[in-house]
Protein backbone atom coordinates (compact mmCIF):
# COMPACT_ATOMS: atom_id res chain seq x y z
CA UNK A 1 0.00 0.00 0.00
CA UNK A 2 1.41 3.41 -0.72
CA UNK A 3 0.56 7.15 -0.95
CA UNK A 4 -1.01 7.28 2.99
CA UNK A 5 -2.46 10.21 4.81
CA UNK A 6 -3.48 10.87 8.64
CA UNK A 7 -4.10 13.49 11.32
CA UNK A 8 -1.81 14.09 13.41
CA UNK A 9 -0.82 17.30 15.71
CA UNK A 10 1.79 19.33 14.41
CA UNK A 11 3.67 19.62 17.72
CA UNK A 12 2.28 18.00 20.66
CA UNK A 13 -0.96 15.86 21.70
CA UNK A 14 -3.04 18.75 22.86
CA UNK A 15 -1.94 20.24 19.81
CA UNK A 16 -5.03 21.05 16.43
CA UNK A 17 -4.90 17.79 14.21
CA UNK A 18 -4.05 18.36 10.47
CA UNK A 19 -3.54 16.33 7.61
CA UNK A 20 -0.28 14.50 7.10
CA UNK A 21 1.18 12.57 4.08
CA UNK A 22 3.41 9.85 3.37
CA UNK A 23 4.16 8.02 -0.11
CA UNK A 24 5.20 5.09 1.18
CA UNK A 25 4.78 3.18 4.50
CA UNK A 26 8.02 3.36 6.78
CA UNK A 27 8.62 7.17 5.28
CA UNK A 28 8.21 9.73 8.08
CA UNK A 29 4.78 11.52 8.03
CA UNK A 30 5.07 14.95 6.81
CA UNK A 31 2.48 17.79 7.44
CA UNK A 32 0.43 18.05 4.10
CA UNK A 33 2.13 21.45 3.17
CA UNK A 34 5.12 19.76 2.57
CA UNK A 35 3.54 18.54 -0.46
CA UNK A 36 2.49 21.22 -3.16
CA UNK A 37 1.86 19.30 -5.66
CA UNK A 38 -0.75 17.17 -3.55
CA UNK A 39 -2.45 20.38 -1.80
CA UNK A 40 -5.20 21.40 -1.96
CA UNK A 41 -6.20 25.04 -0.85
CA UNK A 42 -7.61 25.24 2.14
CA UNK A 43 -11.41 26.47 2.90
CA UNK A 44 -11.55 29.84 4.40
CA UNK A 45 -13.66 28.66 7.33
CA UNK A 46 -12.43 30.08 10.94
CA UNK A 47 -11.58 27.50 12.97
CA UNK A 48 -11.87 24.82 9.61
CA UNK A 49 -9.43 21.73 9.77
CA UNK A 50 -5.89 22.28 7.68
CA UNK A 51 -6.15 20.26 5.06
CA UNK A 52 -9.47 19.11 4.41
CA UNK A 53 -9.36 20.32 1.30
CA UNK A 54 -6.33 18.52 0.07
CA UNK A 55 -7.95 15.09 2.48
CA UNK A 56 -11.23 15.36 0.24
CA UNK A 57 -8.86 15.54 -3.12
CA UNK A 58 -6.41 13.11 -2.18
CA UNK A 59 -9.52 9.71 -1.07
CA UNK A 60 -11.25 10.36 -3.89
CA UNK A 61 -7.75 9.83 -6.02
CA UNK A 62 -7.30 6.67 -4.13
CA UNK A 63 -5.06 7.54 -0.98
CA UNK A 64 -5.18 5.41 2.16
CA UNK A 65 -6.49 7.06 5.38
CA UNK A 66 -4.31 5.86 8.27
CA UNK A 67 -6.37 5.71 11.81
CA UNK A 68 -4.16 8.41 14.09
CA UNK A 69 -3.48 5.79 16.79
CA UNK A 70 -1.80 3.65 14.34
CA UNK A 71 -0.04 6.12 13.00
CA UNK A 72 1.06 7.69 16.24
CA UNK A 73 2.00 4.16 17.71
CA UNK A 74 4.76 3.62 14.77
CA UNK A 75 5.92 7.35 15.69
CA UNK A 76 6.57 5.96 19.34
CA UNK A 77 7.92 2.99 18.31
CA UNK A 78 10.50 4.34 16.05
CA UNK A 79 12.02 7.14 18.60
Amino acid sequence: MSKQMCWLSASGPNETKILHLRLQPGQPWKPYTAFPQFAAPDYRIPGGSKGWATYQKLIKAGWALIPTAQAHQALVSTR
